[in-house]
């Protein structure tokens, strides 16, 4: 296992980088942290996958180091590093039975017969592959070729970590869960750093201690699921995570109000006091719909809305809403009854966040 430290790293594909958008990577500084599970989480084309083959070795970076336990691993080929990597379509060999392909990284690096047999054998049983031993993996389901994969990187035991780039995108949808949660389980189980790459926030969720989510080649906030969800430090975050996403308010600090358009919103001084002072013009105020309090009656600091239409999910309904010029959506849970025409909305101050140029600001609550 290893701590795997990313020092002013930076890569590009191109010859001649003019400016920050010809960068797959942008410069950064990262730890993931030895024995973590964790998951980097993004949209296609963010650098996920570039910054994975980094870790790995397989893609030398433009600028900057990659350190393992603190020392540089930039010259080191992928099979000196120590990792492992599962791939998003399973890299086994079809002619061989289950159990050669789990004990082939073991006799490569010359383990004693009797250790790869305990190793095996006990990898299958973690991945319930022990009834798929003897067959050839050419007769095997997809997702049991992925497990496969899976167990031929969880065999070593001197194995660094363990990177999974999208591993489960040919696995049939009704089995991703179980896979998932199986993956947990052996982190739990064996506690090899892992991470874990996928655009789907429901599995970095599931799998993931904590989350790396990219976007344009950056890491823009590293924290727990929870993190993520109630306090995103960016806007794309906040969109990204959640269902539907944040909500985000175009504001400005008008007439001693701060105002969303021709709509003035009740917020609290604080807020008031950041707007006013901010120096740049991209402001926005964002709430999770899940948050806003939606009234079929007036209320005091209530805001006027037009309830365009409300879909229903069973246990809760999502209300599309249009604040003066401003599309909103708003979570309600199944025991209140939806509003139909007008509503009045209120954004909790607690639950608001302020946002400066794309990133968070903290504001002191009254």
């Amino acid at each position: 296992m290893a701590e795997i430290t990313l020092k002013s790293l930076a890569h590009t594909y191109l010859p001649d980088p003019r400016s920050l958008e010809d960068y797959a990577i942008r410069e950064m500084d990262h730890v993931w942290h030895q024995g973590g599970a964790y998951a980097l989480l993004g949209p296609s084309g963010c650098g996920k996958s570039t910054l994975l083959n980094i870790i790995s070795g397989l893609l030398e970076p433009s600028s900057g180091e990659v350190l393992f336990d603190g020392e540089v691993v930039n010259d080191l080929p992928p099979e000196a590093r120590n990792i492992a990597q599962v791939f998003q379509f399973p890299v086994v060999y079809d002619t061989m039975t289950v159990y050669d392909n789990l004990a082939f990284p073991l006799r490569n690096v010359k383990t004693p017969a009797q250790r790869i047999h305990e190793r095996v054998m006990e990898v299958a049983e973690v991945l319930e592959l022990t009834p798929q031993l003897k067959r050839r993996a050419r007769n095997l389901t997809a997702d049991e070729k992925q497990k496969v994969s899976m167990g031929r990187g969880l065999v070593r035991e001197d194995v660094s970590a363990i990177l999974f780039d999208e591993p489960l995108t040919v696995i049939d949808p009704q089995l991703k869960w179980k896979l998932r949660r199986k993956l947990k389980e052996i982190h739990q189980r064996f506690e090899i750093t892992m991470v874990y790459v996928t655009h789907d926030q429901l599995e970095a969720s599931t799998f993931a201690d904590k989350i790396a989510v990219m976007y344009e080649g950056q890491v823009v906030q590293f924290g727990t699921p929870r993190e993520l969800f109630e306090r995103p430090n960016h806007t794309f975050v906040g969109y990204f995570i959640g269902s539907p996403g944040m909500n985000f308010l175009e504001v400005e600090a008008r007439g001693g109000n701060v105002m969303a358009g021709s709509v003035e919103l009740a917020v609290e001084q604080a807020v008031h006091d950041a707007v006013s002072h901010a120096t740049s013009t991209n402001i926005k105020l964002g709430i999770r719909p899940e948050f806003i309090e939606v009234h079929a009656e007036r209320v005091e600091g209530g805001m006027e809305a037009r309830v365009n239409h409300v879909q229903d999910f069973g246990t809760y309904s999502i209300v599309y809403l249009t604040l003066g010029r401003i599309e909103l959506k708003a979570r309600i849970e199944e025991d209140q009854v939806a509003p139909t025409g007008q509503a009045w909305l209120r954004f909790p101050n607690e639950r608001l966040g302020l946002y400066i140029d794309e990133y968070r600001v903290e504001v002191g609550h009254e």
